[in-house]
């Protein structure tokens, strides 16, 4: 069976999304570190896996949002341990249980559906 045809419904957004096709440009560190959602002239990103998502449109990632702590990072291990905590958005997920594994896989579905990839971390060995 196709694995559009076994992806849970949930992942789906209520609203259609028309995404751009994927970019692979790399991007720095530094360079996502500053597009946190604290400068107006830069978009709000945040990495997945070291896939990089153009997140500027939804404000639970701007300064006040619930979500702004993922901002600017490559979050992996937070979203796979569903921890919003600062100190677990780093971008290392290889030595985490399967479980998590699974739990992050389905972040990156779901964001992948919402989301236009801009990029990718320049140096990621996690992709």
């Amino acid at each position: 069976m196709p694995d559009k045809e076994r992806e849970p419904k949930s992942f789906a957004p209520k609203v259609p999304v028309q995404l751009n096709p994927p970019k692979d440009d790399p991007i720095t560190v530094e360079e996502l570190s500053k597009c946190d959602g604290t400068d107006p002239s830069r978009p709000t990103l945040v990495a997945i896996k070291g896939i990089v998502f153009d997140v500027s449109k939804n404000p639970a990632y701007g300064p006040s949002g619930q979500y702004h702590v993922f901002a600017g990072k490559d979050p992996s291990r937070a979203l796979a341990s569903s921890s919003l905590k600062a100190e677990d958005c780093r971008s290392d997920w290889y030595d985490l249980e399967e479980k998590e594994k699974t739990v992050l896989s389905e972040w990156y579905t779901f964001f992948s559906k919402r989301y236009n990839i801009v990029g990718k971390v320049q140096g990621a060995t996690n992709c």
